[in-house]
């Protein structure tokens, strides 16, 4: 099997705003644009190209594969970002006033996807990824911050918040085990990354 490089999209027009997306879907804004474009920098050849089919993924996988001249991009519904709930749309702020105590109580509303949901379609995406790669290929998918956490948490890892347009590298098992690597950071931390990098959703 060979390996992935899962990228957290630019950011998005909710991302400025500091809503929390899930399932909600939203397109990048001009500044998630201008990071897509300066990632390219950062990265070579893939010999797959994938991508969740959310606007702000596929969004970001269109400019860098354009940049890069490679493709084409498969689309992979099963990594979409994992759904905001009640959340969908609202400010912490917002949270805070309607549900108290939620956040700092690590709490989430009735209808936010819970891990036991999420981990099995993220398994499942990123096999169908891994089921195209020979032994030494290598392959990037565009996709969300939610994703990459949960599969950093499944193999024992709390790196904190990612960045718009950070990275994961990692590598899918035989047995479907699915094992988090190394991150890296496809752009600067300065001027081209978001204010609201932190939100996770």
């Amino acid at each position: 099997m060979g390996r992935i490089l899962l990228v957290r999209h630019g950011q998005s027009e909710w991302n400025a705003e500091g809503r929390w997306q899930g399932q909600a879907d939203i397109p990048l804004s001009e500044l998630g644009r201008r990071q897509a474009r300066a990632a390219v920098a950062s990265l070579g050849t893939f010999d797959v190209v994938a991508s969740s089919t959310l606007a702000r993924a596929a969004e970001t996988a269109h400019i860098v594969t354009s940049e890069l001249g490679i493709g084409p991009i498969i689309p992979i519904p099963e990594l979409i970002e994992r759904s905001a709930g009640e959340w969908s749309g609202l400010t912490r702020d917002d949270i805070e006033r309607e549900w108290p105590g939620y956040l700092k109580a690590d709490k989430r509303p009735p209808n936010y996807e819970n891990d036991d949901d999420l981990w099995p379609r993220i398994v499942e995406g990123l096999t169908i990824v891994s089921d195209m790669l020979g032994p030494r290929d290598e392959a990037i998918v565009f996709a969300h911050g939610g994703i990459i956490y949960l599969i950093e948490s499944q193999s024992g890892q709390k790196r904190g918040r990612i960045a718009n347009l950070g990275a994961l590298w990692i590598n899918v098992t035989e047995e479907g085990e699915v094992l988090a690597g190394e991150r890296v950071n496809l752009i600067d931390e300065g001027e081209l990354t978001s204010e609201q990098s932190d939100q996770i959703l």
